[in-house]
Order: structure tokens, then C-alpha cells, then sequence
């Protein structure tokens, strides 16, 4: 059990850390695209540049629909998506596994994973084309949100044996 513990607090750091640089992105890259900072444009490109130099550190299209749809809303639902998932792992190094909080983010992660890629694909195609391989990261999402939705009611039996076991002591 204790090398489980272990690997579930390096991959909650590994996944916070991760989901954080997400959301710093797509802060860094609103920002510089909202105020025309730290930015590039040449040949229908927009370059945004790091901090105080002139080295790219992301290269997109010069077009408003592909900024928002094919960026943002992709960078800050993966920051949303680890930001789950470290909570995933956080389940597996608490003293107590089966709580009710534990099942709610195990819960939150599982509908989200399975809903919402699909919905946010279908909003994004009504503004830009969508290139086909986004169907297998659908599909890998909903993979990941079946297998979690099987732990979640595996760890509500356990709840519940758990709360049984605690009436009779």
C-alpha cells in the first residue's frame, strides 16, 4: 500500500503542477492577445512571444474563431482536466479511501471525461472545422470516465460497507 501512496502523491503534484501550467498558457496567451503584447503577426500568424524577448512560444493563426475555439477553450478545458485528475490521485493517499468526498471528485472527473469533450466539440464545430483524430481523444476521454464511473461505485459499496461495519461496533 505504501508504494501506492507514493506514486499517488507524485502523480497529484506531477498533475497540479501540469494543470497549472495550463491555465498560466492560456492566461499568458489571452492576455498577450487581448492587450497585443508580447506579440508577433506575420503570414496569417500570430506569435506570441515569451516575457521580454522575441523567442516564439506559441505560434497561432491570426484568425479571432481560431484563437478562442482552437485555443483557449482547448488549453483551459486540459488545465481543468489535470486540475481533476490530481484530485483522482489525491483519493488514493488519504488515510480514509472511502469517503464522500473522495466519490465526489471521483465523480467530478468521470462527467466530466465523459461529457464534456463531446459538448465541447459539437459547440466548437459550429465556428471552425474539426479535424477527425479529435475523435479518438473523445473517445480516450470517455474511456478514462467509464473506468473512473467503475471506481466511483466501487468506492460508494465500500462506503456504505464501511458505514455498516461502523453501526455495528
Amino acid at each position: 500500500m505504501q508504494k501506492s501512496v507514493i506514486i499517488s502523491k507524485i502523480l497529484y503534484y506531477f498533475s497540479k503542477l501540469t494543470s497549472g501550467l495550463y491555465v498560466i498558457t492560456g492566461l499568458y496567451g489571452l492576455l498577450s492577445w487581448v492587450t497585443n503584447t508580447h506579440l508577433l503577426v506575420s503570414n496569417d500568424q500570430t506569435i506570441i512571444t515569451y516575457p521580454f524577448t522575441e523567442q516564439a512560444f506559441l505560434i497561432l493563426e491570426s484568425h479571432t474563431t481560431y484563437v478562442i475555439f482552437a485555443f483557449l477553450i482547448p488549453v483551459f478545458a486540459y488545465g481543468l482536466f489535470f486540475w481533476l485528475l490530481s484530485n483522482v490521485f489525491k483519493v488514493f493517499y488519504q488515510k480514509k479511501l472511502f469517503t464522500l468526498q473522495n466519490i465526489a471528485h471521483l465523480r467530478q472527473f468521470y462527467l466530466v471525461n465523459i461529457f464534456l469533450p463531446t459538448l465541447l466539440t459539437i459547440f466548437i464545430s459550429f465556428f471552425m472545422p474539426i479535424e477527425r483524430e479529435l475523435s479518438l481523444l473523445i473517445i480516450l476521454h470517455f474511456v478514462l470516465g467509464v473506468f473512473v464511473f467503475f471506481m466511483s461505485e466501487i468506492f460508494s459499496q465500500g462506503l456504505n460497507l464501511q458505514n455498516e461495519q461502523d453501526l455495528y461496533i
